[in-house]
């Protein structure tokens, strides 16, 4: 009997290391000769699978798979799409089972946060909803570092650096500028829900640098006076501040802050995100010069100050997932297990699909200071480690040389699905 294939696909918000978990994931599965054949990538994610627009990984070489490894972004394209349940549409399940059956499909890796294991647990049922027996492992991924067992997600330990870096360096740009000009600048990031992002920045100060940084916490609501009481002290203290909020602050009536209705000097409605919101709250509440930015994709895209970390955690959940499936498991997800931080260690554990999707992590209070603006030594005793390292890419004329892959489509047998 020939060996099943292999299909593997990336979901969600693409990060600097998911491609890490791909080469991961290929070169793993290149090595399973007889356990495991084609190796198969889905373009675009799981819509991949439904209109059978499969890639065949076996045309890009060992050094393109290779080169995915310091390569940002999503190599075979993303997707934000979240299967509802087979009551709800069978037809694309008894989809899945089509495409699977056409090309031999039985080992199914699904490379992202939430809702894409919310996902790849629905896959995993197939043999007990609808007779297929496929083995379904999720690859954990996000820069939100919002799963829950796992200590950490590949994807935030760069994302964090990227931010910690940025705070620490802006702030320098400001406090050279203070004197007579920008006194404030305020840098979102993103986090919807959870502030693991926005808490790297409380990283740029430390003992031996100390950084006026004020956090704004998504799961803190947003107390317009005590802010401002807190951006005003630092700035007659240190002469200037850095602000880091995380794109999901709410105010005290639990709406986002960045809903507020903003209103520019000609009256016309002020566009963007929650930055120059809180910008304008403090030009209007202590009348100082202020700069904003956000960090948006740049901050998940910085390959090219990845954690070192966090690339050999990535790498490492790929590996791990093809070396679950060939043991015969389904429906879990690697895990990456802290066994100490001082220094640090840790370990590939294994946690079941069930008690993974659509359960979300949120900052333990104690890793948040008691004004509610800035983290804790806890917190920055889990951080520092996920944060360290250099893995630079190869440069090439003063530029990273990220690869491109071929992306060889697999001839289709099937007639077309539209979803």
């Amino acid at each position: 009997m020939a060996a099943k294939n292999a299909f593997y696909a990336q979901s969600g918000g693409v990060t600097a290391v998911i491609n890490a978990s791909a080469a991961g994931v290929i070169e793993t599965a290149r090595q399973q000769k007889g356990k495991i054949g084609k190796i198969y990538a889905g373009r675009n994610g799981i819509i991949g699978a439904l209109t059978e627009d499969l890639i065949d990984t076996g045309k890009d070489s060992i050094a393109a798979i290779r080169a995915l490894r310091h390569t940002p972004s999503g190599a075979f394209g993303s997707c934000r799409y979240k299967l509802k349940s087979l009551e709800q549409n069978r037809r694309e399940y008894e989809r899945l089972i089509e495409v699977f059956k056409a090309h031999n499909i039985g080992y199914f890796f699904y490379n992202g946060g939430g809702d894409s294991a919310d996902t790849c647990l629905k896959v995993s049922q197939l043999a007990d909803t609808l007779g297929y027996p496929i083995q379904a492992i999720h690859v954990p991924k996000t820069v939100d570092n919002d799963l829950p067992i796992t200590d950490c997600c590949p994807g935030f330990g760069s994302v964090a650096k990227y931010i910690a870096v940025s705070t620490l360096e802006a702030s320098f740009d400001v406090a050279s500028m203070s004197k007579t000009s920008t006194k404030v600048f305020v840098l979102e990031v993103m986090g919807r829900h959870a502030g693991w992002i926005a808490a790297a920045g409380g990283m740029a100060s430390s003992k031996d640098c100390e950084i006026p940084v004020v956090i704004l916490f998504p799961e803190i609501a947003f107390d317009r006076s005590k802010f401002l009481a807190k951006v005003d002290g630092y700035v007659k203290k240190f002469g200037y501040c850095s602000v880091v909020v995380s794109e999901g602050v709410k105010g005290e009536d639990g709406n986002f802050l960045s809903d507020q209705g903003v209103r520019d000097a000609f009256g016309h409605a002020q566009l963007g995100g929650v930055a120059p919101v809180v910008a304008n709250i403090v030009r209007e509440g202590l009348g100082l010069k202020y700069h904003w930015g956000v960090a948006d994709y740049l901050q998940r895209a910085a390959r090219h100050i990845a954690s070192k970390t966090d690339v050999e955690q990535a790498y490492a959940m790929g590996k791990a997932a093809v070396e679950f499936a060939i043991k015969g498991h389904n429906s879990v997800m690697p895990t990456i297990e802290r066994l100490s931080s001082k220094p640090y260690r840790w370990k590939v554990g294994m946690a079941q699909l069930s008690k993974v999707a659509n359960v979300e992590k949120m900052m333990p209070k104690n890793f948040i200071s008691k004004d509610g603006f800035g983290i804790t030594d806890k917190c920055r005793e889990y951080l520092a480690p996920l944060i360290k390292g250099e893995d630079y890419p190869p440069y090439k004329d003063g530029l990273p040389n990220y690869v491109r892959l071929k992306n060889v489509a697999v001839a289709k047998k099937l007639s077309d699905f539209t979803i």
